[in-house]
């Protein structure tokens, strides 16, 4: 009885999962809330039309796509927006992109370049047209797309704005870790004779410099860096740029990936007396939360920094830990044994790397700390795009290259009969069992595969050295029907780690 409970409520989990995860996909699918169409003619030829919309209560954010027919006889059609009331309204002027602009978005915290973002009150809404050139014979039909975002949206809602840059599935290379001019991130000033608060685009020059994928801007506690996200995404069109912040309380830092939603991050404090509380706020907001730099000190050194929360935390509610920061693997402050130890517990958490950058023009070539990429997170996800990345990190189909390499690779596979698993994903196999592992590695010569059973080395047998080919390993496993993870590292040829692969789980729940 006890072990058809046990079947059922996975199945549920499983249901439930799947419903959510179909609701996001739908969402990201959406229709349009408004569509407004209406016509122009030559008497319209420099003159202003308003299009009135209305907005309910509730919305946070207003995205317009825009569109015209008479171009090829040289029509023009600017746009702009106005609030309730217009331009003598509260907030009521919001921008004005001319003709440059067919797509854009305004929120309470962010907006397309033109636009203003702030409070989205409810009300009528208008379209501004400006129409600087139509000719007297002419027509011309528009049409203006008008989506409504709310409270706890994902950051990659709507679709219409967060397009793929890759929609071929692959494995990702980024930085997930790094602050900037909106946090404590510092540079030198033009002059070189002082520091200053260091603007977002050098970080993602930087990033696009090292031929990452993605980064996460993650500055302490605030999401004020998307507003320039919005500005910078459009032209590095092949690099991911993903809202985030590092979660940074008295007990601890973690960081919060995917949503631009505030949350009160007070903990210890009467609104919000324990990490429990906080992560009951983040749970509904589609994010992936990863514990940061979880052994470091919390004094005055760090106030802060080390995870020492003061009630025990409910670790299902974490997603991930940040097993390397900066160029710590095989330091003592390494997140690696943290992690290794809430595996032994039964918890399946991705372990990811982050620089912790915090001065985005410093050399790479320096033996310094956090370079941007130094490490990198490298994720096998479905595209390159925001919801994609955070799925694949959620999921544990991940590895870290400590080094920050542009082609290392570790990628471990399992098979049983008919089931294949990969890095982060599941197997039930009942004692006497076979199952097959399957290794691609990508290293430097003379380096070593590491293979690990709950922590502890397991010898295969077979080649364990490595060339600088991509090469394919296998071997054989038998369960013992009990709960087991199975992962693999690769090291170099002095044994420090250059690869830190994420497990594959054998019978657990």
């Amino acid at each position: 009885m006890v072990d058809w409970m046990r079947r059922s409520y996975r199945f549920l989990l499983l249901v439930t999962l799947w419903l959510v995860l179909l609701s996001v996909a739908c969402a990201m699918d959406a229709e349009p809330d408004l569509v407004l169409r209406g016509q122009l003619n030559g008497s319209d030829n420099r003159t202003y039309r308003e299009v009135p919309f209305d907005v309910p209560a509730g919305v946070n954010r207003i995205t317009v796509q825009f569109d015209y027919t008479g171009r090829n006889e040289h029509t023009t059609v600017d746009l702009g927006l106005l609030g309730p009331g217009g331009f003598k309204g509260q907030d009521g002027f919001r921008g004005w992109s001319g003709g440059s602009k067919s797509l854009f978005t305004v929120g309470v915290t962010d907006a397309t370049p033109s636009f203003l973002p702030g409070s989205i009150r409810p009300g009528r809404w208008t379209l501004l047209l400006g129409i600087p050139n139509i000719r007297q014979p002419a027509k011309a039909d528009y049409t203006a797309k008008i989506w409504f975002g709310h409270p706890g949206d994902p950051a990659w809602l709507p679709a219409v704005m967060n397009r793929p840059l890759r929609r071929e599935a692959g494995w990702y290379r980024g930085d997930l870790h790094m602050h900037g001019a909106h946090s404590d991130g510092s540079c030198a000033t033009q002059s070189g004779n002082q520091r200053a608060p260091c603007p977002l685009v050098f970080t993602v020059q930087e990033a696009a410099k090292r031929g990452l994928d993605f980064i996460a801007l993650s500055d302490h506690n605030t999401v004020s860096q998307a507003n320039d996200i919005r500005e910078l995404q459009p032209y590095f069109d092949r690099l991911l740029l993903i809202p985030a912040r590092e979660v940074t309380t008295f007990q601890g830092h973690a960081n919060l990936f995917g949503t631009i939603e505030p949350i009160d991050f007070r903990v210890g404090s009467a609104a919000v007396p324990d990490w429990n509380a906080l992560l009951r706020q983040i749970e509904s907001l589609h994010g992936v939360l990863s514990i940061n730099h979880p052994i470091r000190p919390n004094d005055e050194t760090c106030m802060g920094c080390g995870w020492t929360p003061a009630q025990p935390v409910d670790m299902h509610r974490v997603q991930a830990i940040e097993a390397v920061n900066g160029i710590d693997a095989m330091l003592p402050d390494s997140g690696i044994p943290f992690w290794q130890h809430l595996l032994d517990q039964g918890y399946r958490l991705t372990a990811i790397g982050g620089s912790d950058n915090h001065e985005a023009t410093r050399a790479i070539s320096l033996p310094a700390l956090s370079s941007i990429g130094t490490p990198t997170t490298v994720v096998h996800a479905d595209a390159l795009s925001m919801q994609a990345v955070l799925a694949a990190i959620r999921a544990g189909h991940v590895f870290v290259d400590v080094q920050g390499s542009a082609d290392r690779m570790l990628d471990l596979t399992a098979r049983m009969d008919d089931v294949s698993a990969e890095m982060g994903d599941a197997v039930n196999a009942a004692a006497g069992r076979i199952i097959r592992f399957s290794m691609a590695v990508k290293a430097p010569a003379g380096s070593r595969i590491e293979t690990l059973v709950d922590g502890k080395a397991f010898a295969p047998g077979g080649a364990s050295a490595t060339s600088e080919a991509l090469q394919h390993l296998a071997f054989d496993w038998t369960s013992d029907g009990q709960r087991h993870w199975v992962r693999a590292n690769v090291r170099g040829a002095s044994g420090q780690l250059l690869l830190i692969g994420n497990p594959i789980y054998v019978n657990f729940p």
